[in-house]
This record gives structure tokens, C-alpha cells and sequence, in this order.
């Protein structure tokens, strides 16, 4: 059965094999809402942005400036599925209940762990061995939908941005949408979230923000590529570090040696930097804690 889809992302560079991948199966994508962001925003310098040269081709590109904009876009197409993957805002439940099937949203994490913005960062920040997907139909709260599908991907060493690993996330992802979409027009609510193991995954504050090396290496690393995987939605400089007496912004880091970078001590052996830049003395919101 070939299924309308309105997509909902700001994340260009994974609405081309959405859209190729919804095409390939048979179901009609007619629309990406969008959402305006005000032009101080944060933002990462790494991700394209969604723009009208950059969408994928055959589709309407509809920039919402408010949450209570979108349902009457949606309403507008008369979709069958709402797809969400990569929305920064909290959609009102009307609007999720305009398609017919139903809403379903892309969580990059094992839900109900790892709820809110930032659950790559976290996952890093604690430790984790894999980071988590799920697919869960949406309701008025933010990642707190019945659960229609997940899976898992390793985390590597060399994961350290959202390069490294995005396309095996995108690939797992994908490959559990077939399932997802029979689920949602056979009518299944999809299964509750469990009351146990919740857990936010909020935005960082400073006293991630400051790099001690008498901590072991690995979690040095983690503390370095989980703030790149904040995206640029924090005002913080961080994760800064002293080296010879100046701050320095970690940028990336190798927990093996790379034949290249600065070696560093940490407090259970060395820590390659591979990519640095100065603090300017007059910068602001540098992290200033400890770790």
C-alpha cells in the first residue's frame, strides 16, 4: 500500500535517503515541514542547511515559523503518515493527529532512556557502549510515544562526530521503517514505554565544560566528541583544557596513536589531540569548571 508521507526534519543530509527510501518502497513523500529558526540561534557550522537548493528534488519545502503553524500544513496535504527525524520543536498533539495513520518520530536513543535534544551527548558523556534507536508513535509529550521499533548501533573509538557514525544510524534506521509503517496502518498502538530507566538528556552546562587529564583518557575523550555531538545548541566554549598555562578548546582527540596530534598524559595513560583552537582571551561563556 502506497502511503502519503509528509517528512518533519530541519536535518538535510538525512532527508535525501528518507525521501530515496520511501520512493524505492512504494509510498508517495509530498512534503518536508521544516522549522524557521530565528537568526541568532545556535548552530552547527558542520551540518548543510535545509534550504530550497538543497532538498531533495519533487517536493514542497514548507518552513513553519511557529509549532502551531504545522498543522494546518499538514492539514493542507491530507497526508496518510507523518514521518518526524530530526525536529527541534514539541509538536501540538492536533497536529500529530492530522494524518491518518498516524505520527511516528525517529528518537536516536534506547527510549525511555535518553529522552530530550541531546541523546547522542549523553550516551557518550555516560559511557555507553551502543547508541539506540527507536521509532515510536508521537503524543503531546516530547519522546514519550508508544515504542514501534528499535535496534542498536556500536559506538567506536573513532566515532567522534556525527560524520563518523551517521550513516550507520541512518542505515539501521531505514531498515526498520517497513516494519514501523505496517505497524501504524495496521491500526497497532505500538507498546507502552516502560515506567523504569527513564532519563532527560538535557543540554550541557559547565560543569561538563572543563578537560581534567587526571581523569583516565577514555573519559576525556568521551567528554570531547560528546560535546561535538551537542551540535552547536550550547552558548558554551567547551571542552576546554589547560595546555602550557593557555586554554585550548578540544576539538578532537585519538585514544590511539594516530602517528600525528599532540600526546598528552591522562590519569591511566597518553590521549592524542588531533584538533585544537585557542580560546581568545575575550571570549565569553568559556566553561569554567571542573569536571
Amino acid at each position: 500500500m502506497g502511503l502519503r508521507v509528509v517528512v518533519i526534519s530541519t536535518v538535510q543530509p538525512l532527508l535525501e535517503q528518507l525521501v530515496l527510501f520511501l520512493r524505492e518502497h512504494g509510498h508517495e513523500p509530498v512534503a518536508i515541514v521544516s522549522a524557521r529558526r530565528p537568526a541568532d540561534a545556535p548552530r552547527s557550522d558542520d551540518i548543510p542547511t535545509l534550504t530550497d537548493d538543497t532538498a531533495p528534488a519533487g517536493l514542497d519545502l514548507l518552513f513553519a515559523n511557529t509549532k502551531h503553524a504545522i498543522e494546518p500544513l499538514l492539514r493542507a496535504y491530507a497526508p496518510d503518515v507523518a514521518l518526524c527525524w530530526g525536529f527541534p520543536w514539541k509538536i501540538p498533539l492536533a497536529a500529530l493527529q492530522i494524518p491518518r495513520f498516524g505520527s511516528a518520530n525517529l528518537h536516536p536513543a534506547l527510549l525511555p532512556r535518553h529522552r530530550g535534544p541531546l541523546p547522542f551527548a549523553w550516551a557518550l558523556r555516560e559511557g555507553d557502549s551502543h547508541f539506540g534507536i527507536t521509532w515510536h508513535r508521537m503524543d503531546a509529550e516530547l519522546d514519550t510515544g508508544p515504542i514501534l521499533a528499535q535496534t542498536t548501533v556500536p559506538i567506536e573509538d573513532t566515532d567522534t562526530t556525527i560524520w563518523d557514525v551517521g550513516p550507520r544510524l541512518v542505515e539501521a534506521a531505514l531498515r526498520l521503517l517497513p516494519g514501523v509503517l505496517e505497524r501504524m496502518v495496521a491500526g497497532d498502538p505500538g507498546d507502552p514505554q516502560s515506567d523504569e530507566g527513564i532519563s532527560w538528556a538535557g543540554y550541557f552546562e559547565e560543569d561538563y565544560a572543563r578537560v581534567d587529564f587526571s581523569q583516565p583518557a577514555r573519559a576525556v575523550h568521551n567528554q570531547v566528541r560528546a560535546w561535538n555531538f551537542t551540535f552547536g545548541m550550547s552558548r558554551i566554549v567547551a571542552p576546554v583544557a589547560e595546555l602550557e598555562g593557555s586554554p585550548v578548546r578540544l576539538i578532537r582527540t585519538s585514544l590511539t596513536d594516530p602517528g600525528e596530534g599532540r600526546r598528552v598524559e591522562c590519569g591511566d595513560g597518553p590521549l592524542w589531540i588531533l584538533e585544537s583552537e585557542p580560546v581568545p582571551a575575550d571570549a565569553e561563556n568559556v566553561g569554567r569548571s571542573g569536571s
